[in-house]
């Protein structure tokens, strides 16, 4: 009865394959390296107990209860200044505002710069929940190439054929979600000169930024291109969204967005027709985890991280047949695996549910165009030593018997 009155952008819309596989976590036969989630265990629980009793106090209360700024509270946003200055960004609390989650900063700046039939370009496979922000406002997607295999005449041209305009480039530069891949400097470098040729901006998601566990750290892209710009952060073309999910809480719901004030400004405006403001005491909770115990968090869900990480490396080298491949990630939560052209990710979940009781993601789901069918996607980020090696065992003997 109501679909004739739906919008068309409605048709785009699609649940999370992410979403659904998360409700087999509450069965106990499963053994889940599917959700792409923070070990609940490892949450500083003390300290938003703390933080809650501080938002709640008489003095604060007025604040923490009451309407408040669409830019975000200002003591956070004054410490989220200082840690972009550790990682090489310099800014001011006019660079930053507040968003519920980093998830809706995509889908705030897909709204500011996306119309029917532009073109985002996107890294191929992508993040899931960046596809479903950027869907509902009716683009096509491109794959994003920083070393230039296509001319930016060829992706210019098709996109006009498409009946728009490229408008922004999307990635993850640092352990991204689903591959766990890093960036170079060299391909961040590429990325800004391909920018400046598009005359676009580059939304860099940086939600596992802080996850590094070994390696060289390489600077943001924002923070190169600042470097570039002379130090000037109002020339930068690059958004930086961040999030507090992946190192503090989830469950409360914060991020931010770091960049020009002309864009921060546009952004704001958004911020208030969609949601007036974020959560003000959630906002006070993590500002006082944050400056209470936040580079203990860190040190502590990356050594946690970094050691189920080596295990499940170490089972998939023991365990995989031959022609199954597998990215070793630097940091973050995910392992990218490469199965057999002939296998399709989605059969082999379907038939791991049935006999091993082994859940994983299917790797199709991240790629924009729908390709990558034989490619799936684990978490380590809450996976036990023994969920581990009975895991890989159960999933390379199903793979085995595929092939």
């Amino acid at each position: 009865m109501l679909q004739p009155r739906l919008a068309s952008r409605a048709k785009r819309m699609r649940a999370s394959e992410i979403r659904e596989l998360l409700k087999l976590l509450a069965r106990p036969d499963i053994i889940s390296f599917a959700g792409g989630i923070p070990d609940e265990k490892l949450f500083p629980a003390e300290a938003a107990k703390e933080g809650y009793a501080k938002a709640l106090d008489e003095q604060t209360r007025g604040i923490s209860l009451q309407y408040s700024l669409s830019d975000g509270y200002v003591p956070l946003r004054e410490w989220i200044v200082d840690y972009m200055a550790t990682i090489g960004v310099q800014c001011d609390v006019e660079n930053i505002m507040i968003t519920s989650g980093s998830q809706q900063a995509l889908d705030f700046i897909a709204k500011l710069y996306l119309s029917p039939n532009d073109t985002a370009l996107v890294t191929w496979p992508t993040y899931l929940g960046a596809l479903q922000a950027f869907n509902a406002y009716e683009p096509r997607f491109d794959r994003l190439d920083p070393m230039g295999n296509r001319s930016t005449a060829e992706i210019v041209r098709e996109a006009e054929e498409a009946g728009g305009a490229v408008k922004f480039a999307y990635l993850s530069a640092d352990f991204s979600n689903p591959t766990g891949q890093t960036y170079s400097r060299e391909m961040r470098e590429k990325l800004i000169e391909m920018a400046d040729e598009f005359d676009m901006p580059i939304i860099e998601d940086g939600a596992y930024q802080a996850l590094r566990f070994d390696g060289k750290s390489i600077p943001p892209i924002l923070a190169i291109e600042q470097e570039q710009r002379g130090g000037d952060i109002e020339a930068c073309r690059t958004i930086y969204c961040g999030s507090f999910s992946k190192t503090l809480a989830p469950g409360l719901r914060i991020g931010w967005v770091c960049g020009a004030r002309q864009i921060l400004d546009r952004l704001v405006i958004i911020k208030q027709a969609g949601d007036l403001h974020t959560s003000t005491i959630n906002q006070i909770v993590i500002d006082h985890i944050a400056r209470t115990v936040f580079d203990e968090q860190v040190d502590k869900i990356g050594s946690v991280y970094s050691a189920r990480r080596d295990k499940l490396l170490a089972e998939l080298k023991k365990h995989m047949p031959e022609g199954v491949s597998w990215t070793e990630p630097e940091g973050g939560m995910f392992v990218w695996v490469t199965l057999p052209k002939h296998l399709d990710g989605a059969d082999l979940l379907a038939k791991s549910l049935e006999t091993e009781k082994v859940a994983f993601v299917p790797g199709q789901a991240f790629f924009a165009d729908g390709s990558g069918a034989n490619t799936i996607r684990l978490s380590f980020s809450c996976a036990d030593d023994e969920m581990i090696e009975e895991g890989m065992a159960r999933l390379g003997r199903l793979i085995a018997g595929a092939m």
